[in-house]
């Protein structure tokens, strides 16, 4: 059974990091693509940051290049996005998918950027 499992939210400055992870079970999290989106109150959830099961390539929205970055750790099936210099606007609900092949999705974790 394939499940995903995110942590590390809450409540943050602006200015300040957060680590959010996503534990896998029932897949090897390597052999997929994997990825992160988000949504905010009222908003359509959008795409973060994605990682290739192929070439391990990645991808991020033009809103978070250069301050989140996505990685996995195989042995512990885990993927993490490491969220530096937070904005208001990082505020919402974060997902992790499993995006190539049958798409499962995690409950979410919340972020809440506010001073």
């Amino acid at each position: 059974q394939v499940q995903l499992m995110e942590s590390g939210g809450g409540l943050a400055q602006p200015g300040d990091s957060l680590r959010l992870s996503c534990v896998a079970s029932g897949f090897t999290l390597d052999h997929y693509s994997i990825a992160w989106f988000r949504q905010a109150q009222g908003k359509e959830r959008e795409g973060v940051s994605c990682i290739s099961g192929s070439d391990d390539s990645t991808y991020y929205a033009d809103s978070v290049k250069g301050r989140f970055t996505i990685s996995r750790e195989n042995a512990k099936n885990t993927m993490y996005l490491q969220m530096n210099s937070l904005k208001p606007e990082d505020t919402g609900v974060y997902y992790c998918a499993k995006v190539m092949g049958a798409v499962y999705w995690g409950q979410g974790t919340q972020v809440t950027v506010s001073s």
